[in-house]
């Protein structure tokens, strides 16, 4: 198990989004923010249980649902939850995704919700944030129907480039709420000991330029990130880990 560790919750107001959460991310169309939220929306799709003919429709979560972009994304397809700490991401939530409904609570207790309710559980960039993912992540089996989806993405903290990085301020280190920032490995065990089996694990590219002092920044992005918008674009799963910021992990229950 891990040892609870607590997140300085001082943070977690609307000033998060923007000072720390999307501060240097630009959100219009066309940003990196815009493709990732489509590229994450087309592995859901791709990945989750298929729709059945005279069932209910299927039932999505996402934890820490930040802006509700996504779920605005999927609210046609499936029966979209979102909940966040934050009540600014609920009203946002509630505005970008409006056939939602919205929570303001934590991913640290499950309970509200009912064993084998949903089909698909999401968090982007909310694990990291936990103060034991590994109990959040056996309550997410619990909540899952046999076969349903758990894909999360969390920073790599050991990826090719970042021993050029200076680790308290690039992307993963300046954002002081990342509290459990794990190797593949780790999040790997966690998840196929609390019941659920491997689809996918791979890295979402190396966007976080610059990491050479000599080249402009520009140039460095055509060098290291493009291969990861190409990614994005093209909806692949490529990308291997050791080349990813972050790490993106599909799994399904057992």
């Amino acid at each position: 198990m891990t040892t609870p560790t607590e997140a300085p919750k001082e943070h977690y107001t609307r000033e998060y989004f923007e000072k720390w959460n999307y501060a240097d991310r630009p959100l219009g169309k066309y940003s990196m923010y815009w493709f990732a939220r489509r590229y994450y929306a087309a592995l859901v799709q791709r990945y989750a249980p298929p729709a059945q003919p005279g069932q209910p429709q299927r039932k999505l979560l996402e934890m820490g649902c930040g802006l509700g972009h996504l779920l605005g994304l999927l609210q046609d397809d499936f029966h979209c939850v979102g909940i966040d700490l934050i009540d600014y991401s609920i009203e946002q939530t509630l505005k970008n995704a409006p056939k939602a409904e919205a929570f303001q609570m934590s991913a640290d207790d499950l309970s509200a919700f009912e064993s084998g309710s949903f089909s698909v559980v999401v968090a982007l960039h909310l694990v990291e944030h936990l103060p034991n993912p590994e109990n959040t992540i056996q309550q997410v089996n619990r909540i899952l129907k046999p076969g349903g989806l758990w894909l999360f993405a969390t920073p790599h903290p050991g990826y090719s480039l970042r021993r050029f990085k200076d680790r308290d301020n690039d992307a993963i280190g300046k954002d002081k709420t990342h509290i459990n920032v794990h190797p593949p490995e780790q999040w790997r065990a966690w998840c196929e000991q609390k019941g659920f089996e491997l689809v996918k694990h791979f890295g979402d590219g190396l966007w976080d330029v610059p990491y050479l002092p000599i080249l402009p920044k520009i140039v460095q992005f055509g060098l290291f990130g493009i291969p990861a918008l190409a990614q994005v674009v093209t909806r692949t799963t490529l990308t291997p880990l050791s080349m990813g910021v972050n790490q993106i992990g599909i799994f399904r229950k057992r």
